[in-house]
């Protein structure tokens, strides 16, 4: 958010399972990016479950399409996506393909048309995941 007005300025969106499930779900989702970024607002996708029936070459493609009009296609050795896109008169998008091991990168957080931070998405997630309970982490590693 904008300290002046608290107007939100970038949103960083982790798609689900439920995201790529259903025509209707992966449409919503990409709809509800399409307007972010007409309304001027920044948005960083990390996309890191397969593609599906809906969305063959993941998300990004999706938006890309609905954003400029062309299309995107996946490298076949990467089929997940991290994507930031600088909303501003035209989108441009900063997309990294990673597969199932990759480190995910450091990827830009767009705060205005040309400006952005680093955002260290492998350092974060490694935080975080030190953070679960023992427990849990045996739960999710045997999913």
């Amino acid at each position: 958010r904008h300290v002046s007005g608290d107007r939100v300025i970038a949103v960083i969106e982790v798609v689900s399972r439920g995201n790529k499930t259903a025509r209707r779900a992966l449409r919503d989702f990409a709809e509800k990016a399409v307007e972010l970024l007409n309304e001027g607002i920044h948005l960083l996708i990390a996309d890191l479950y397969p593609p599906r029936k809906f969305d063959p070459q993941g998300i990004h493609a999706a938006i890309w399409e609905e954003v400029s009009g062309e299309e995107f296609e996946l490298p076949a050795d990467k089929r997940l996506t991290v994507a930031s896109y600088a909303a501003g008169e035209s989108v441009r998008a900063f997309v990294e393909p990673v597969a199932v091991g990759d480190s995910l990168p450091e990827m830009p957080l767009f705060l205005t048309s040309t400006g952005h931070m680093p955002l260290p998405l492998e350092r974060t997630y490694q935080t975080a995941y030190a953070a679960v309970p023992r427990r849990w982490r045996d739960v999710l590693q045997q999913a």
